[in-house]
């Protein structure tokens, strides 16, 4: 049966800090290990959707290892595309929370940094619907970058709709070589996912809507999400624009909201919603995202999101 979603990405598992402000310099308690990696929560939202969903990439032969792919396990999402690489380790993030709300991090990517062509099965590809790539994905290496705009051929050839988050990450990519390094991406993409600050600095518009008249002139039938956070998102298309707001929720662990919200549009669409419902679905899946520690661990089935939904009329 062919897949509704292929995402491909850095696998790692999180640990955090216990508390707020514990810096990561200082001795003090850990939490975790937690499946984590932004394209792999993006599978998991997707697949607890009820979207039939594959992920490709690599992790150690050791317990961090085993943790991912029991998670990957439980949630029906495919295995085919993820090593196990001897001799490397998972890669793992620190994290520490802030009392204003930010996050310090430390990475060490190990084997989710290594990605090979020989990963992108020629099965992903048949019939595939829909495939999701990422920015932060794109910035681990030139190596990695090459796997993906083949990986982004395939799905072109096969004739997916492509669906692509910036995922602006600065500390691995200026927003300058971001601009130009994901170009092939922003072309092809069929649904595009930016932040709405994502938006300027990957085009140069010092407005949202010189953006959008730029990005819709080149490719008037996508669809644009503008994503805002806890405010919602405005999506744009062919139609005009559509603001959608977002719901109050309390935040518990902000990590993996946008990877959430981006399976729930994605997943939406492929269903056929009205762009109006994959908004307010996929704010209602980044607003639950929140609500757990641990990157996947506010990732709902389709049945808690329509009652959470129902709760907000």
């Amino acid at each position: 049966m062919p897949l509704d979603i292929l995402t491909i990405g850095e696998a790692l598992v999180e640990v955090m800090r216990a508390d707020i402000d514990q810096p990561l310099n200082r001795p003090g308690p850990f939490i975790g290990p937690y499946p984590s990696g932004a394209p792999f929560i993006f599978a998991a939202q997707a697949a607890r959707l009820g979207l039939k969903t594959a992920a490709i990439g690599s992790v150690g032969a050791d317990a961090f290892g085993d943790c991912l792919l029991q998670q990957l396990e439980a949630d029906g999402i495919a295995r085919d595309g993820v090593r196990r690489l001897p001799g490397q380790t998972t890669g793992v993030a620190f994290v520490a929370y802030n009392a204003d709300g930010s996050r310090n991090f430390v990475f060490s990517l190990g084997a989710g940094g290594h990605i090979r062509s020989d990963m992108l099965l020629p099965e992903f590809f048949d019939h595939l619907r829909c495939f999701h790539i990422m920015g932060s994905t794109l910035s681990m290496s030139a190596e990695v970058f090459d796997v993906c705009l083949e990986a982004l051929r395939l799905a072109l050839d096969a004739g997916s709709l492509i669906s692509f988050d910036p995922n602006l990450r600065p500390e691995l990519l200026s927003p300058a070589q971001a601009r130009d390094a994901f170009q092939p991406f922003i072309a092809a993409a069929d649904i595009f996912l930016p932040t709405a600050e994502e938006l300027l600095l990957l085009t140069g518009a010092a407005a949202e809507d010189e953006a959008i008249s730029t990005l819709m002139a080149r490719r008037p039938e996508r669809i644009i999400v503008a994503t805002r956070g806890a405010q919602g998102c405005t999506v744009y298309s062919a139609a005009g624009r559509a603001d959608a707001p977002g719901f109050a929720i309390n935040e518990v662990d902000p990590t993996g909201a946008g990877d959430c919200f981006d399976a729930a549009f994605v997943s939406a669409r492929l269903e056929g919603l009205p762009i109006a419902e994959a908004a307010r679905l996929a704010n209602a899946c980044g607003a639950l995202a929140v609500t757990a520690k641990g990157p996947m661990a506010g990732a709902k089935s389709r049945a808690e999101v329509e009652r959470f939904l129902q709760s907000q009329r």
